[in-house]
């Protein structure tokens, strides 16, 4: 029946996720923003069709937790889930991707309308600089920015090789860094289909004011962010 039920979702989210792509490059003609609002029908309707078919619901912790003004978001990477989720949650940011993703018809091109940030992982120092040059810009243009510092995603109960562009952003933009964590990999795991009922917690942590950003030293802000998201992630069962 999981089977089922998960492969109903996909039969229905797959061509949605066309048709969302295509509505958010036609909202492009009216502004960026506009944009960004339709983008967010995709998570939305993402969450209808998995409480309706696969019985997973969520829900959010720490939501004051987010800045008034645009931040690095550091997020855990377990799942898809988050993907569509986050749009949903948090105000307009920019994801830091790679840039594989782009080339996908129709959702690779509703991504690059939405300024997100393609980086080729096979070369670090090309990356970095394509993290830090344009997400400085997405910053100062109110945008916050979204990086998985793992890189890709991790079985529950694992922990990647966190990377430090995020801590670095930050430090060169000014800004927080606002630490994600979530147990999506529980309903939602990496590498099948297979959608298991439950309920996700999205637990947002309190930031690291920009102050203590330019303050820090690099390597202590990304262990800090690493302890501070994988406690909580244990926390969550996940």
């Amino acid at each position: 029946m999981i089977y089922i039920r998960s492969l109903l979702y996909y039969l229905i989210f797959a061509p949605s996720t066309i048709i969302i792509a295509m509505l958010v490059l036609l909202g492009r003609l009216f502004g960026r923003d506009f944009s960004w609002w339709v983008s967010r029908l995709w998570g939305w309707w993402s969450d209808k069709l998995l409480r309706a078919f696969c019985g997973i619901n969520f829900v959010v912790e720490g939501i004051e937790n987010v800045p008034k003004t645009p931040c690095v978001v550091v997020c855990k990477h377990q799942s898809t889930w988050e993907t569509t989720t986050l749009p949903v949650v948090l105000p307009p940011f920019a994801w830091v991707l790679k840039k594989e993703l782009m080339a996908i018809p129709f959702f690779g091109w509703a991504l690059y309308a939405l300024g997100a940030i393609p980086i080729v992982r096979s070369n670090p120092r090309d990356a970095l600089k394509q993290v830090i040059e344009k997400g400085t810009a997405q910053l100062k243009s109110g945008r916050f920015i979204v990086i998985f510092p793992e890189g890709t995603r991790v079985d529950v109960g694992e922990t990647g090789n966190y990377q430090p562009s995020a801590m670095m952003l930050a430090k060169k933009a000014e800004v927080a860094i606002l630490p994600v964590a979530h147990n999506a990999g529980l309903c939602w795991p990496r590498g099948t289909i297979l959608k298991y009922p439950g309920t996700i917690t999205i637990r947002v942590l309190p930031a690291i004011s920009a102050e203590d950003v330019q303050a820090g030293k690099r390597n202590d802000l990304l262990s800090d962010c690493e302890a501070l998201i994988e406690a909580a992630c244990r926390d969550l069962g996940a």
